[in-house]
């Protein structure tokens, strides 16, 4: 699995490039705090319910949560099924309140 920084991601949203981001998190934790990501829980990654990013799977998909450890998890599944470029925002959000704030 690869990784990638929060500062990379913030320099490449900062330049006006277009992401493909994934929010793992639950609702209520997307709707305290994101930074644009496509909202598909956990659960629903685990489930294999990934309709809506399926255009994607050829793609980058830079996958976050809170610390980095769901993201991991789903970004394992995603390769599973058959994403060929997934990537996990190395701490989460809790490494970007960190280091960039909000």
């Amino acid at each position: 699995m690869q990784t990638i920084s929060v500062e990379e991601v913030k320099k490449r949203l900062d330049s006006g490039e277009s992401l493909h981001l994934l929010d793992v998190r639950e609702p209520h934790e997307h709707a305290d705090f994101n930074i644009g990501g496509t909202l598909l829980p956990l659960g629903r990654v685990m489930a294999m319910d990934t309709d809506e990013i399926e255009p994607w799977k050829n793609e980058e998909v830079i996958v976050y949560c809170r610390s980095g450890n769901r993201s991991g998890q789903a970004s394992m599944m995603l390769e599973t099924a058959g994403f060929t470029n997934v990537k996990n925002l190395s701490g989460g959000m809790m490494a970007w309140m960190d280091k960039i704030g909000q």
